[in-house]
């Protein structure tokens, strides 16, 4: 962690993830809120999330701009361009306008589609090979560390003056990480243009990732992982009823969330080395699954640890299969493999978003949670497996990595 802190052009990348991460983790906290006052509907208030995360089903054809134009100025531009247009839910004050902002969301997802996969490929020539795990971990920390800080923020300022002191302050963050990375001094290459009609240069990210048995295996988990966590995402409305809190309290779960993100982003590096990726990510989901099921409980302090336990497990998977696709990636195919990853990763989530806003209202809250619990451990035994057949004896270079002679 010190190593990757005291370089500054990885600080200074570190420090627009914090900033815009900020505004990010309050707007899409204060949307869902804003939406459930405006129409008082909580299926409406999930749709929210939903809109946020649905354009990752097209991730693989937006990260080819990634690999088309160099990284940097892409991140630059597009973090000026949502600041303006975080601006138009200005004009969000009825009920008419929860369509604007699910709009505005829906756009916002999209473009943090490119986003992400520019910072991975980016990423790889900010910070060297053998500290992937550490900064993404770090970053992890970084971005989920928001939830310490901009939940309570953003509700606090839509409580005492409504949205729009919201979505204000969210422009200034993503106008701010654009200045940030303007201070880069890494050197990034021209790319080269990919070859061939837009599916085919699409397909080469899948086909490099699929070529590769854990990487696959890793990608896959991670996706069924997050359609429970989309389905639990759905659900946390319903809990806070149930808990007998007021809709702004969702901001208090989020802090709890946040607080298990810090904590295992601090030791991912570490922990990706002795563990190997399989039983690491394997570890994550097993905290993830009971810690859902266990939030049926009806006491505040059960929710609150259920949040922070989810917060802890949830990244374990993550981190771990991005790391996976960072390392095991040639550098003029990662912008395409990271966006394909990420959609398999997280289109999950909008799927699981969409159907437990449908269960939420005919279902019972607690079987929900239960359930989706019990489904979330399926992937373990399928990394326990992997795990013992690669025989990894501690980390990354045990496995092989993607590519690797264990693939």
């Amino acid at each position: 962690m010190t190593r990757v802190l005291k370089d500054r052009d990885a600080g200074l990348y570190l420090a627009a993830v914090v900033v815009s991460g900020f505004g990010s983790s309050a707007l899409g906290l204060v949307a869902g809120i804003w939406t459930k006052d405006l129409t008082g509907s909580n299926a409406l208030a999930a749709l929210c999330l939903f809109a946020l995360w649905a354009p990752t089903l097209a991730g693989p054809l937006l990260g080819t701009l990634a690999d088309r134009v160099r990284r940097r100025p892409l991140l630059i531009g597009t973090n000026l361009g949502l600041a303006a247009l975080v601006l138009a839910l200005l004009a969000v004050d009825s009920p008419a306008g929860v369509g604007l902002l699910l709009a505005v969301l829906l756009v916002y997802g999209a473009v943090g589609v490119v986003q992400d996969a520019a910072e991975s490929a980016l990423l790889t020539s900010v910070v060297g090979p053998t500290l992937l795990g550490d900064y993404n971990g770090l970053r992890m920390t970084a971005n989920e560390g928001m939830k310490l800080l901009a939940p309570l923020t953003g509700a606090g300022l839509y409580a005492a003056y409504g949205g729009p002191w919201v979505a204000l302050p969210a422009a200034v963050t993503f106008a701010v990480a654009a200045a940030l990375l303007t201070l880069l001094r890494m050197r990034e290459p021209v790319p080269v243009p990919p070859e061939g009609v837009w599916r085919e240069r699409a397909a080469e990210g899948a086909r490099h990732m699929w070529a590769r048995p854990m990487l696959r295996l890793l990608v896959l988990c991670a996706g069924a992982t997050m359609l429970c966590a989309g389905v639990n995402g759905a659900l946390i409305y319903a809990v806070v009823d149930r808990l007998g809190r007021s809709p702004a309290y969702t901001g208090v779960l989020y802090v709890a969330q946040g607080a298990g993100s810090v904590t295992v982003g601090l030791v991912t590096g570490p922990l990706l080395r002795r563990l190997g990726e399989c039983r690491f990510a394997a570890y994550g989901i097993a905290l993830t699954a009971c810690a859902v099921a266990l939030r049926a409980g009806p006491h505040d302090a059960v929710a609150l640890v259920c949040s922070a336990a989810v917060g802890a497990g949830l990244p374990c998977v993550l981190i771990a299969a991005l790391t996976a696709v960072q390392r095991g990636t040639p550098g003029h195919l990662l912008g395409r493999t990271a966006a394909t990853a990420t959609t398999l990763m997280y289109a999950p989530n909008a799927v699981g978003l969409a159907v437990g806003a449908a269960l939420v209202a005919h279902v019972d809250v607690r079987v929900l949670l239960v359930a989706v619990g019990v489904v979330c451990l399926l992937p373990v035994p399928w990394l326990v497996a992997r795990h013992r057949r690669q025989g990894v004896s501690g980390g990354l270079g045990g496995s092989g990595g993607p590519g690797g002679p264990g693939d």
